[in-house]
């Protein structure tokens, strides 16, 4: 396509993304998994308008979202099925957080952010993000854990074929939420426990995960605040999707926490992803923004990270990464 061609096709994402949400909150594919439907069949069962509906569909299928048939009706693309509730790794909690109409407010407001530097959640609603999903906002706050965990069942497999786990006895997820991925390395590993630190109110729904994986009899949970202390002792401490929350002042004293109780043997991963070389594509270019906008992290390249873990009192030992969004960070006390 011709240039332009190409950036009314971008700027056009402001209304494909709505629209797939649609599709996601009325379960559509979940309903198309049985076999193809109309649009007024769809609209039925969904208790919704059928000529809306229609084009909302129509649109989706336009790029590869459904695939609309000659007949007039829709079945599920590869794209679609992934929004599936039942699907393995299903990108529907995921796209149900992005979207939701409190967060998608706040895209409205990049601009905001950066003449000022300073997030649009907090000018929007008056406080940091994380006191609304877990406070003000705890229905918005449990679409994102749902997200959270939906995310993990995308990069944990990644993480465990590029990990070897076996040295570590005690493996401490911090902020690690309702223990996906702790509950998955102990599964892997049966001879290892785990301890869960993170907010009381994150850990009240950790349980029905933790006993999912048959890992329950092995976890401690342990409550508290990172940035105030972590009084943890492990061989593994375990930071996903923790650091690209926070700039470098509250990371150093979060890692110092981390550092105050850890053995001089332990070890320290960092999950998050790694901004690449410029001119490169990546998600974490674009993850960059949300970050900037909602919590007022930031996406970091493997210097910078080096950077953050050497002013911390840590050596960063080895970058690993993996076929999914998410890197392995590694790092000792230096």
């Amino acid at each position: 396509m011709p240039p332009e061609a190409q950036l009314m096709q971008l700027t056009s994402g402001c209304l494909v993304a709505p629209a797939i949400y649609v599709v996601a909150k009325l379960g559509i594919p979940d309903i198309l998994k049985n076999g193809p439907k109309t649009a007024a069949e769809l609209a039925v069962a969904t208790g919704t308008n059928a000529d809306a509906l229609y084009r909302v569909m129509r649109a989706t299928a336009s790029v590869g979202v459904l695939e609309e048939r000659s007949d007039g009706s829709f079945t599920n693309s590869p794209i679609s099925d992934t929004l599936r509730e039942d699907w393995p790794s299903s990108t529907k909690a995921m796209t149900l957080w992005m979207l939701e109409p409190a967060h998608w407010r706040v895209y409205g407001e990049l601009m905001y952010s950066v003449n000022t530097g300073k997030t649009a959640w907090d000018n929007v609603y008056g406080e940091p993000i994380f006191e609304s999903l877990f406070g003000s906002m705890r229905d918005l706050g449990e679409v994102f854990n749902q997200a959270m965990t939906s995310f993990s069942r995308q990069t944990i497999p990644a993480i465990l074929a590029a990990y070897d786990f076996s040295p570590f006895g005690t493996i401490a997820d911090i902020g690690g939420g309702h223990g996906h991925l702790l509950g998955a390395i102990l599964k892997e590993y049966p001879a290892a426990n785990g301890i869960l630190f993170d907010m009381p109110v994150v850990l009240d729904g950790a349980l029905p995960m933790l006993e999912s994986c048959g890992v329950r009899d092995r976890v401690d949970l342990v409550s508290g605040d990172f940035t105030e202390a972590v009084p943890v002792v492990a061989d593994c401490y375990l930071l996903k999707h923790i650091i690209h929350d926070w700039l470098d002042d509250k990371n150093k004293t979060i890692l110092g926490n981390i550092r105050a109780s850890m053995p001089d043997s332990a070890r320290v991963l960092i999950i998050d992803g790694i901004i690449p070389p410029a001119g490169e594509p990546s998600f974490a270019k674009l993850l960059d923004l949300e970050m900037l906008m909602l919590p007022g992290g930031k996406e970091r390249t493997e210097e910078e990270f080096r950077t953050l873990l050497e002013s911390a009192g840590f050596k960063m030992t080895r970058a690993i990464r993996t076929p999914s969004p998410s890197s392995i960070i590694e790092a000792v006390k230096a």
